[in-house]
């Protein structure tokens, strides 16, 4: 289950490659998510081996590689939803955009969190609590939305002039779109 939001969006993103290319830092971070994505998968959040090194080393009562992924569940739909924005709305960069894409990202958190919740309730035992991850904190969904929260603030803000230019770029070497290039 873990590894399924990765397999889903990166046939996606194969499917639609031809159509709508993204961002080439758009791709690396998707691709970043999808080994954080894949590694929580094979071990189980809770047993990834960087995170038992960071919880052993720190001396935290939990291993935390499931925040990672969080902070990147709010990454990757802040940025997407950025550039699908920009490319395809007649919203511009600004303040709005970035109140748009932050509340996008948090409300696909808060929607993963409730199917992560909801899969617990009907499969319950060890499955359904490695799915989980909580390692015994009740307080695990709402730090998992905060991660999400501070993920989407900081890929905006760190990534958005980069994406901005790449998007620019991209658009003055297509001819057949000369229109696009002053929303950005």
């Amino acid at each position: 289950m873990e590894t399924l939001p990765a397999m889903v969006g990166g046939a996606i993103l194969v499917l639609t490659y031809r159509r709508f290319r993204f961002t080439t830092v758009s791709y690396v971070l998707v691709w970043l998510f999808a080994l954080i994505l894949m590694t929580g998968g094979h071990y189980t959040y809770a047993n990834v081996p960087i995170g038992n090194w960071a919880r052993d080393t720190f001396g935290h009562s939990r291993n935390h590689f499931d925040r990672l992924g969080h902070f990147f569940q709010g990454v990757i739909p802040a940025i997407l939803a950025r550039e699908l924005l920009i490319r395809t709305s007649p919203l511009r960069p600004g303040k709005w955009m970035f109140v748009c894409c932050t509340s996008i990202a948090l409300a696909i958190s808060a929607g993963y969190e409730l199917f992560e919740w909801q899969y617990a309730s009907m499969f319950g035992g060890k499955q359904a609590d490695d799915f989980l991850g909580s390692q015994g904190d009740i307080w695990d969904a709402q730090k998992d939305m905060l991660m999400a929260l501070l993920g989407a603030v900081a890929s905006l803000l760190l990534f958005g002039k980069l994406q901005g230019r790449q998007m620019r770029e991209a658009i003055g070497q297509s001819t057949a779109n000369d229109g696009a290039r002053a929303l950005l």
